[in-house]
């Protein structure tokens, strides 16, 4: 999760994460959305891109996202696709809004309910931390 704040801090939008498998990092996103004008280039969407291009498969079973924030609906069903097994994130959609003001707030617990369940979802880590980044930017 530190390496997720990590990135976050070098991102032009102060939002980070890392993708993980069998203890080692894949891939690193960060927030690209004013830097690639692309409303997509979430840290989470990127960081799923560059593992699946790096590993030649759209399937990341086994994998971790560790991400500043919990994942927007849009990221959280790239993870779902991928197959992504268990993401871990600082701080809520809702925290998130009300420090950047535009979220649609469909939490990421409901929509691994409406897909089976198959993402293992662990919130509030390192969220101090998460927070003090995000409200000094």
């Amino acid at each position: 999760m530190k390496l997720a704040v990590a990135e976050a801090r070098k991102a032009p939008f102060p939002f980070g994460c890392v993708l993980v498998r069998d203890g080692r990092v894949l891939s690193r996103g960060q927030s690209g959305e004013t830097t690639d004008f692309d409303p997509t280039a979430h840290a989470e969407v990127n960081a799923i891109r560059a593992a699946c291009r790096i590993l030649k498969t759209k399937d990341l079973r086994g994998s971790t996202i560790y991400t500043t924030a919990e994942p927007c609906p849009m990221c959280f069903t790239a993870a779902w696709w991928a197959h992504v097994s268990r993401v871990v994130f600082g701080i809520t959609l809702e925290e998130s809004s009300k420090l950047f003001g535009r979220e649609i707030l469909v939490p990421a617990s409901y929509l691994n309910k409406r897909g089976g369940q198959i993402i293992e979802l662990r919130g509030s880590v390192l969220k101090s931390e998460v927070l003090e980044m995000l409200e000094r930017t």
